[in-house]
Order: structure tokens, then C-alpha cells, then sequence
């Protein structure tokens, strides 16, 4: 139960950083390759990469699951 917690903790500091925490099943676009990155949790740079956000939806894991 306390690693939850810590887990949960963590997420929520990350959030309030320079990090943004985004929730849901979301994939990367399919590359050239045929590989793409799937996850329910990411935890993107604000300050890195702004863009990379937007690149992540879940229109893309439905695309990337027809192959």
C-alpha cells in the first residue's frame, strides 16, 4: 500500500514541476520501422520538448493496432 502511495506522490509532484503527467492509454505514430511507444501513463518535459504532447493520442494506438 505505501508503494502506491509513493507512486501516486510522485506523480503528483512530477505534475506540478517542470513535467506534465497525461493519463490514458496514448501511442506515438507509427514509424517507418513499425514500432510506436504505448503507455497509460506519460510523464512528458514541458520545457524539452512542448510539442511532444500533442504527439500522443489515442487516435494513433488505433492505427498503430490495425497493423
Amino acid at each position: 500500500m505505501s508503494n502506491i502511495l509513493v507512486l501516486l506522490a510522485f506523480v503528483f509532484v512530477a505534475n506540478c514541476a517542470q513535467h506534465s503527467v497525461k493519463f490514458g492509454k496514448k501511442c506515438t505514430q507509427v514509424a517507418k520501422d513499425g514500432t510506436y511507444e504505448k503507455s497509460y501513463i506519460w510523464i512528458v518535459n514541458k520545457n524539452t520538448n512542448p510539442d511532444f504532447g500533442k504527439k500522443i493520442t489515442k487516435q494513433n494506438c488505433i492505427s498503430a493496432e490495425s497493423l
